[in-house]
């Protein structure tokens, strides 16, 4: 793709001199673009963004949620004594002051400052790294602590409601678009069998009995930044799905794809199991930075918020792979399905362990 024109919408500092596409994420389309500066051998560089608007259909409120959430954490980090150019997402602004940029093709991109000196990684590699991210993700959530959760938008309705996404489920089943039902049927009952417990916490955060919170909703390990030389969490990146939920989505997600040590879609499924250490050790850095901040219910519910988000998300694929592909973006056919299959061989090993997850929760709580 030629970015010339695209990156003229952007306050960018230097020559634009190239470009590099970021082959990782399921949904929209990124880029690390490179500029030279006067007088310096040095290139700069940034991330830029096409945003899935299939996905996203409202893509300005996207972008005025994620602008309003880091506005908020540049003052927090600010009044901490932090540092701004690391521990946040940095917004460049378009040539008209605006958070994002809309091409004449009717396409929205957005840009960020590139965080130098950290990385992302698509699977844990040391156990301090999980740690850190534990800590990384509690400090996002306890510095939003008082953010208001009615001041953003709900850009995708219901997206951590499991009723829903139950439901929506059941709908693909019926409705088998292109014949795949036949293909999988153990995973369909896999997935009737636990259907009294997808409502629990949806229930009780409509009871009150739950907080509603402003978190990041995906918190894959791959969206926490890693310094290079220390192997602290940075920040938590991909902030499009910010918006209001529960504490104990953004545990759930981030225990569901970082305690796996094998891909998220392995063919081989004895590889895929829930690693208790690396559970322990982001249980560690997590209550270490939320602890003061979390209700009783929210600590007691952290193993089932685990099992259940992954339950989630292997719905989510396996209803994706019923419709036809349409929102997870697939390299081969049968990926969706296989991305099923392994994310309820995790729930199996979660059930498995689970007396030993609430365990671990018990000896890190404050």
């Amino acid at each position: 793709m030629d970015l010339g024109n695209i990156v003229e919408g952007f306050v960018f500092e230097g020559e634009f001199s190239g470009a590099e596409k970021y082959n990782f994420g399921h949904i929209n389309e990124t880029y690390i673009i490179y500029f030279t500066k006067k007088g310096k051998r040095e290139k700069q560089r940034y991330i830029l963004q096409k945003i899935n608007h299939n996905v996203f259909k409202n893509p300005e409120q996207v972008m005025e949620n994620i602008e309003k959430v880091i506005r908020h954490l540049q003052d927090k980090i600010i009044e901490n004594g932090g540092d701004l150019k690391r521990e946040t997402l940095n917004i460049i602004p378009s040539v008209d002051g605006k958070c994002f940029y809309r091409c004449p093709r009717d396409n929205f991109w957005r840009a960020y400052e590139y965080i130098e000196g950290s990385r992302s990684y698509q699977i844990v590699e040391s156990p301090y790294h999980f740690y850190s991210a534990g800590k990384t993700i509690g400090k996002f959530q306890k510095l939003l602590h008082d953010f208001p959760p009615s001041a953003l938008y709900d850009t995708i309705p219901g997206f951590h409601d499991t009723r829903k996404r139950y439901e929506d489920f059941l709908e693909a089943v019926n409705k088998d678009l292109l014949d795949r039902a036949q293909k999988v049927h153990g995973e369909i009952d896999f997935v009737k069998h636990r259907e009294d417990k997808v409502s629990l916490l949806v229930n009780m955060l409509r009871e009150g009995k739950l907080p509603l919170r402003v978190i990041h909703n995906d918190t894959k390990f791959n969206n926490v930044l890693i310094d290079d030389q220390t192997g602290e969490g940075v920040c938590l990146v991909d902030l499009d799905t910010v918006m209001p939920g529960l504490s104990l989505y953004d545990f759930g997600d981030a225990i569901r794809y970082g305690t796996n040590l094998a891909g998220e879609d392995e063919h081989d499924l004895s590889k895929v199991n829930m690693d208790l250490m690396l559970y322990e050790q982001f249980c560690r850095g997590y209550l270490e930075t939320t602890g003061d901040i979390l209700t009783e219910d929210e600590v007691k519910l952290l193993p089932f918020a685990a099992w259940l988000i992954t339950l989630e998300c292997g719905m989510r694929f396996l209803t994706d792979y019923l419709n036809g592909d349409v929102y997870f973006k697939v390299s081969r056919e049968g990926q969706n399905c296989q991305r099923a299959r392994t994310q309820f061989k995790l729930v199996w090993d979660m059930e498995s362990k689970y007396e030993l997850m609430k365990n671990i929760i018990e000896k890190y709580r404050k």
